[in-house]
C-alpha cells in the first residue's frame, strides 16, 4: 500500500471524458436494456477498482515500454471521445464499432490499465482492469446490441 500519484494520473485520464455524458448525454437518449445484475455488479467493481487501486498501492519495478500501449490507447479513446462529440453524440459513437473492433469505448479502458499495471509493475492494477473488463466489455456489448440489432453497425 501507498500513494501513486502516477496510478491517480492514470485513473483521472480514464474517468474525466467519461464525466462529458453528465453535461452531453447521447442523442437519442440509451434505452432501456436489460444487463444482468451480476454483470452490472461486477462493471461497476471493476470500475471502481480501477479508479482506486492504482492510486493507493505504490509501484513496483517500473516497465517504461509499458508507457507506449498506454499512451496509444489512451489517445485512441480520447479520439473517440472527440468522434462522439463532433458526430452530434450518437449512441452508436459509443456503442458502435470500429473497423472489427466491437465496442472500443470499453475496450480501450481495459488496455491502458492492463498497460499501466505493467508500467508500474503493479499486479493489483492488471486484477482491477480483469475485473473491468469481465463485466465493462459484456455490458457494453449487451448496450451495443440493443442500440444496433444486427446491423454490425461500424463508425
Amino acid at each position: 500500500m501507498g500513494f501513486s500519484g502516477y496510478g491517480l494520473a492514470v485513473g483521472l485520464a480514464v474517468l474525466a471524458p467519461s464525466l462529458l455524458l453528465i453535461r452531453l448525454p447521447p442523442r437519442p437518449p440509451l434505452p432501456a436494456v436489460h444487463v444482468p445484475v451480476a454483470l452490472t455488479w461486477l462493471e461497476r467493481a471493476g470500475q471502481a477498482a480501477c479508479l482506486v487501486v492504482p492510486a493507493i498501492t505504490a509501484p513496483g519495478t517500473v516497465a517504461a515500454g509499458w508507457l507506449i500501449p498506454l499512451t496509444i490507447a489512451l489517445a485512441a479513446y480520447y479520439a473517440l471521445w472527440v468522434r462522439y462529440l463532433l458526430t452530434g453524440r450518437p449512441l452508436t459513437a459509443l456503442y458502435g464499432s470500429l473497423w472489427t473492433v466491437p465496442v472500443p469505448m470499453a475496450i480501450l479502458p481495459v488496455i491502458v490499465f492492463f498497460s499501466a499495471a505493467g508500467w508500474l509493475g503493479n499486479p493489483w492494477i492488471a486484477a482491477s482492469a480483469a475485473a473491468l473488463a469481465a463485466g465493462h466489455i459484456p455490458a457494453a456489448l449487451i448496450v451495443a446490441r440493443a442500440v444496433a440489432p444486427g446491423r454490425g453497425e461500424t463508425v
